[in-house]
């Protein structure tokens, strides 16, 4: 019999207060008068009263709460929310307080009981039934969560009931043979759409062209044979463009080795050759992270990921999985990196946006809207990063409303590890023949199946539930600390990499790979030994599944109990399910019986190879007429300030704990008036003064004009927000993250090829190899307006570029706040005319015309990137850092040189006295001066004794002294004749009012 334990707080709870506030935010005209909340935990077990009693004293603060086996109502409330997770869903709190129970009764819980938490709300005012049903689903994402509306009489009458998520599942537990005898309409809804049932449902999207839907079923021809479900399914994900990244990979016109190959491995090869002795890197594109040389002694590692299909679906699940999944790609290199760093970056509609979309026709399944998108995607990094002891120091935000469809959700993570343990190489590892497979971590569910698959189409009404994950930070924090504390330095392992996309089907038949001679090792599972979080998995479901938290590891026969010892001790799940082999195939049996049984070169290297063809895109613009720019400079820069791409996120960095661990040098808000930075630094080791250098760089709105300037731009940002922060284009790495919508399109490939083409141009350029990268290529939404009418909402050509660089002396770090009275201030750079899809002319087109219509203005001179002249002024200005010369460097970005005057005043709540009368380039109106975003630009201030030395280091440099910091907290500006005098007050509460109330 169940029981539910109710836990509220005694006095005051922020959370109630949050939640009203928000009700009435979303809900202005609604007469709700207050919220109590109560946590509910429901436990399916026989227990006694006095073991339900102490489980409850176990489950409640005694100073600040309360708690009972009966209803812990207010003792007025008008009606009652519950909400919960649906069967499956992963329940962080429920499994951590089935934990805390099995502690309490010193036993362990059955497999078939369970604990289930929930939250209930209890809402007091004039309510209807109807006004309380919309907060309900304001409330929960039904994806994942079932909501219940209860009234305050049927509470009185027949108490909350008590509901059991419990999972039940009838599954045959055997692999079914699939028919591609079929015609070709058949395979391509094969491919589509996926396997059928038994009742004639789908199972989900394969994925699989019907070109490699007939090579599959030739294959099978061959051996007289179908294949079973399970065999076509592992194909679809290790065939996926999510795992074989194939539009890099294929011959693109002339391209036939492949964009990937000439141009992202093609720049690194050249730089290498280039920097020879002085070559940095140590592991590139072979393993989970890239490494680098931080000393003679350790390396760090950096990856960034993209979780968008699943945060379109549930933004909290889809980050927090993204996360904690690329904290597992630093544990997943080489032997086993500590995660020591997170970044973030959420590419998102306009979060005050009204507008409705739905997947289906029947508008029964509509979009998130992008408010509660940005609020789940903040939650979920905040969740996973910081119940990881993992420090965040440094993100970003982007709107626009082509981000409305499918959200970018951007995670990454630096690493840090030992070169060597003895003699053993750390950043290598092979699995060997003999060696066991073994499954460490959470256990598998229905949850992230698909994932791959569902991640290499455009989102719309088919996109499966299923593909959404949650992860669980607590449980991966100590799989975390049980292989980086103590396994590794033990050598009880070969081999490890991370349960991502494909689950064991492509961990296990990765990590094959390796064994014997190169490409000629394989394995054999038994599925049936993988732990489990409900009975009823089908084998096929099992093999592929992406629940969390999971890493896959080689461990040596001999060493598996001293394995298994050290494992279940610190609490985690460790498990051997099978073995690697010489023989190079991959055999999978479920209760005895063979269910997939394949050769590895097929699995592997068997895809067809498309010959892909793209067709030249060219776009001009005209520039807008005099008439249409605006005179009121003072006024387009306060509106600048306040716009979501330019405005203060400090709600979120004060949600993100980054002083974790205590590595934080530089911090992501900076100065007195805390601004957002746009590098940060960290010191690894207390006892060296080395640091790290963490940097981004995106500028999607230029693909408007141009791909590859847009490319080009995001290179150069990144690098010229690692220089400011004290990094040297000596030692500084770039990540590529290319975001697509429609990448299989002629016109879309020569966006693509242009920007992988300005990617190895400006990186060979500046001598930056790129050492790791993602791609996500189908960033699309296909589906309703509210009314019914079909529309398609395509993510713009997107690329970010992190920076990671390496620096001497981390007290020579530089912040982006002025400092003193007094101080010179200098623009490095040429401002030109520039204003092509900048922010400003983006603002321009958002005011409505006489007619009160809006005209698009877009201009025709997007910033270019000078990289000779670019790289000359970098050099100045790391050698000026490094002798101590410069007291702030603001690297000049989206919004312009008028942007960042303002922000570097507010950051150091002083004044400036600027002219702009004698800038190097072009640009001649005041607004152009001000707004342009023309690239290779930074803001310096300068100590007076040090101005001599200063300017002798930037000879031949475009270096202007535009005018001096005061006390007196205003911007006063002269710029084309114009006298512009605004208070840094007026600035700072335009900088921060966007977000105020968040």
């Amino acid at each position: 019999m169940a029981e539910r334990i109710m836990v509220r707080a005694k006095g005051t709870d922020a959370r109630a207060d949050g939640l009203l506030r928000t009700l009435k935010t979303l809900f202005p005209r609604t007469k709700l008068r207050s919220v109590a909340l109560a946590d509910a935990y429901t436990i399916d077990a026989a227990l006694s009263s006095a073991e339900l009693a102490w489980i409850a004293r176990s489950l409640t603060n005694p100073v600040i709460e309360e708690s009972s086996t009966r209803t812990l109502a207010p003792k007025a409330f008008s009606y009652c929310i519950e909400i919960g997770f649906l069967p499956g869903v992963t329940d962080n709190v429920g499994n951590t307080a089935r934990e805390t129970i099995e502690d309490v009764l010193g036993r362990k819980m059955k497999a078939e009981e369970g604990v289930y938490s929930s939250r209930l709300l209890f809402l007091s005012g004039a309510l209807s039934e109807d006004a309380v049903g919309r907060m309900a689903r304001e409330l929960h994402n039904p994806l994942i969560e079932r909501a219940t509306v209860i009234s305050a009489a049927d509470v009185k009458r027949r108490g909350i009931p008590i509901v059991v998520p419990k999972v039940k599942l009838h599954a045959a537990g055997r692999a079914d043979e699939v028919n591609l005898e079929v015609d070709d309409a058949k395979l391509m809804q094969i491919g589509k759409e996926g396997v059928a049932n038994a009742d004639g449902s789908r199972r989900g999207p394969l994925a699989l062209s019907l070109k490699a839907l007939k090579i599959i079923r030739d294959h099978f021809r061959r051996k007289g044979r179908n294949p079973t479900d399970i065999e076509l399914e592992s194909l679809a994900q290790t065939w996926s463009e999510h795992c074989k990244h194939t539009i890099f990979a294929d011959p693109l016109d002339d391209v036939q080795e492949g964009i990937y190959r000439r141009y992202i491995k093609g720049a690194t090869q050249k730089i290498r050759k280039q920097k020879g002795k002085k070559d940095f890197c140590i592991s590139v594109f072979t393993d989970n992270s890239g490494g680098i040389a931080f000393d003679d002694k350790y390396l760090v590692t950096h990856k960034v990921e993209t979780h968008n299909s699943p945060s379109a679906l549930d933004p909290f699940g889809g980050a927090i999985t993204g996360i904690v999944g690329v904290n597992r790609d630093a544990l997943g290199f080489g032997l086993g990196a500590k995660p020591i760093a997170n970044v973030y970056g959420f590419c998102v509609g306009d979060p005050a946006g009204k507008d409705t979309f739905f997947r289906d026709k029947a508008l029964t399944q509509p979009l998130l809207p992008a408010r509660r998108i940005l609020e789940g995607v903040i939650k979920g990094i905040n969740a996973g990063g910081n119940q990881s002891g993992i420090p965040t120091p440094l993100g970003f935000v982007a709107v626009d409303p082509r981000y409305r469809g499918k959200p970018l959700v951007f995670a990454g993570t630096v690493g840090f590890l030992p070169r060597k343990n003895k003699n053993k190489k750390l950043w290598e590892k092979k699995a060997r023949a003999g060696d066991y497979i073994v499954m460490v971590g959470g256990r598998v569910g229905l949850d992230g199946i698909h994932g791959a698959t569902f991640s290499s189409e455009s989102l719309s009404s088919g996109s499966p539930a299923t593909a959404v994950q949650i992860g669980d930070p607590i449980t991966q924090k100590k799989l975390s600390d049980a292989i980086i504390r103590e396994a590794r330095d033990k050598e009880l392992y070969t081999s490890i990499t991370d349960n991502g996309a494909g689950g064991l089907s492509c961990s296990v038949a990765e990590m094959a790979k390796e064994c014997g001679l190169p490409g000629q090792g394989g394995c054999i599972v038994e599925l049936d030994k993988v732990p489990v979080k409900y009975p009823g998995l089908a084998p096929w479901q099992i093999w592929i599944s992406e629940s969390q938290e999971r890493m896959t590891l080689a461990v040596p026969k001999q060493k598996w109990p001293q394995f298994k010892k050290l494992f279940e001790s610190r609490g985690v799940e460790a498990t051997h399910i099978g073995m690697f082999t010489k023989k190079p195939t991959c055999v999978v049996r479920f209760a005895g019986k063979v269910v997939m049984d394949m050769n590895m070169s097929f699995l592997h290297d068997g895809r067809p190879i498309e010959s892909q063809k793209s067709t030249p895109v060219q776009r001009a613009y005209p520039e807008p007429a005099p008439k249409a720019r605006s005179e009121n400079v003072a006024k387009s820069l306060l509106e600048l300030l306040s716009r979501p791409n330019i405005a203060s996120t400090a709600f979120i960095a004060e949600q993100y704990d980054y002083e974790v661990q205590g590595t934080s040098v530089t911090k992501p808000l900076q100065g007195r008036g805390r601004v957002n930075a746009d590098a940060g630094v960290l010191q690894p080791l207390p006892d060296s003064k080395r640091g790290i250098v963490l940097s981004q760089g995106y500028c999607p709105w230029y693909s408007d004009i141009d791909t590859y300037t847009m490319a080009a731009a995001a290179v150069d940002t990144a690098v010229r927000n690692a220089i400011a922060a004290g990094a040297s284009r000596d030692y500084l790495a770039i990540l590529d993250n290319f975001c697509w919508s429609t990448s299989n399109t002629p016109e879309r490939l020569y966006e693509l090829k242009r920007s992988a083409e300005a990617l190895h141009d400006v990186a060979v350029a500046y001598g930056t190899p790129l050492i790791s990268g993602k791609d996500s290529m189908f960033n699309d939404f296909r589906g309703f307006t509210a009314t019914g009418e079909p529309i398609h909402i395509a993510a713009p050509p997107t690329l970010l570029v992190s920076a990671l660089g390496v620096i001497p002396d981390v007290g020579r770090a530089v912040t982006l706040d002025l400092k003193n009275a007094g101080d010179f201030l200098y623009l490095i750079g040429e401002t030109n005319d520039e204003l092509g899809a900048s922010e400003y002319f983006t603002m321009l087109s958002e005011r409505p015309n006489n007619d009160g219509h809006r005209k698009s203005i877009i201009g025709a001179h997007v910033p270019m990137v000078n990289v000779r002249r670019s790289a000359k002024a970098y050099d100045a200005i790391s050698k000026a850092i490094a002798k101590g010369l410069i007291a702030s460097a603001f690297p000049v970005g989206r919004g312009g040189l008028g942007v960042v005057l303002a922000k570097t005043a507010i950051a150091g709540q002083l004044g400036i006295k600027a002219n702009l009368s004698k800038l190097k380039g072009n640009a001649k109106q005041p607004d152009g001066i001000l707004f342009s975003e023309s690239q290779g630009r930074m803001i310096l201030s300068v100590r007076p004794e040090h101005r001599r030395a200063f300017e002798s280091l930037m000879r031949g440099v475009a270096c202007t002294c535009i005018g001096e910091v005061t006390s007196k907290p205003v911007l006063a500006v002269v710029v084309g004749g114009k006298n512009i005098r605004v208070p840094v007050s007026a600035l700072t509460k335009a900088y921060r009012k966007t977000f105020k109330n968040w």
